[in-house]
This record gives C-alpha cells, sequence and structure tokens, in this order.
C-alpha cells in the first residue's frame, strides 16, 4: 500500500501515462476534456496521484456471476 506521501505525490503528464500505462496523449485529452482533476502551477500541469487511483476505481468492471 502506498504511503500517504506517494499517495499524494503530483506527477507530471508524462509520469502519469507511465503510471496507467497509456501515453501523454491520453492524459492531455482527459485533462482536456476535464474528466479528471488536475493541478496547475503556473504553466505546469500536475495530477496527484491519488486522483488517478479515483479514476482507475471509477472505471473499473466487475463481473457479475
Amino acid at each position: 500500500m502506498a504511503s500517504p506521501e506517494q499517495h499524494n505525490q503530483l506527477l507530471t503528464v508524462a509520469q502519469a501515462g507511465d503510471y496507467l500505462g497509456t501515453g501523454e496523449r491520453f492524459i492531455r485529452r482527459l485533462i482536456a476534456q476535464r474528466r479528471i482533476t488536475y493541478v496547475k502551477l503556473g504553466k505546469y500541469v500536475r495530477l496527484q496521484r491519488s486522483i488517478l487511483d479515483e479514476f482507475i476505481e471509477a472505471g473499473r468492471v466487475t463481473s457479475e456471476d
């Protein structure tokens, strides 16, 4: 389990793409479509790891046995 420090870590768009196993383009599309919350630090965009985890959970599909 990730420590609270890791859970709130700010990631670059490239790091977020690596974390989700996608490319930067997908992350930039999520940001442009406002489908994911991000942090703007001047001209830089950062994504909180906890927000990415929430995004993953929201997309989880369970099997219906």
